[in-house]
């Protein structure tokens, strides 16, 4: 397993959140998502390392940035 880390902007309340976690969740070989509102961390589990962009496109599609 493999966990990877980013920080997302321009969440302000929990539907961001579930949108965020929806989106990457999508992602081949994701095992989980934790989405930190307050932080904007946004932390994935996932069965090998991810495409970094595949990551960035599933965050602009919810409608947010990653830092």
């Amino acid at each position: 397993m493999t966990e990877t880390s980013y920080t997302v902007t321009g969440m302000t309340c929990a539907h961001c959140v579930k949108a965020v976690s929806e989106e990457v969740g999508r992602i081949e070989g994701v095992e989980s998502v934790a989405v930190d509102l307050p932080t904007g961390a946004l932390t994935i589990v996932s069965e090998r390392p991810l495409d970094d962009a595949a990551v960035r496109a599933a965050v602009d599609e919810a409608g947010y940035q990653v830092a």
